[in-house]
């Protein structure tokens, strides 16, 4: 499974953008699989920033961006997106999606849950 993230881009402090990450090569049926969304900032660990989960796609968040972010998911497309709203400085980093079959609600969360990972894409928010 190929993930391939896109929409990253720079924006003021109180605007939005929506990250899209897109399935692609010998994947599971969509539904079939978890995803979610991890950020790293310049020198900080990888964070977990939203998780849909598999068939019954409850979703979770992390405290700093609950109310903000929304993720979503659409099977046709075989596409994954996290919209963004009321961004803030601290949420400049590199955003990073994760898709895996084999997580399990409990798991969402955890960065080692995840098997298949797109390349990241860059969201700066400026003051």
């Amino acid at each position: 499974v190929q993930l391939q993230a896109s929409g990253g881009g720079l924006v003021q402090a109180g605007g939005s953008l929506r990250l899209s990450c897109t399935a692609s090569g010998r994947t599971p049926t969509m539904h079939h699989m978890a995803w979610a969304w991890f950020r790293q900032a310049p020198g900080k660990e990888r964070e977990f920033v939203a998780a849909i989960a598999r068939t019954s796609s409850a979703t979770v968040y992390a405290d700093s961006v609950k109310g903000r972010f929304t993720i979503s998911r659409d099977n046709a497309k075989s596409t994954v997106y996290l919209q963004m709203n009321s961004l803030k400085s601290e949420d400049t980093a590199v955003y990073y999606c994760a898709a895996s079959a084999r997580v399990i609600t409990s798991s969402l969360r955890l960065n080692n849950a995840y098997s298949n990972w797109g390349q990241g894409t860059l969201v700066t928010v400026s003051s």
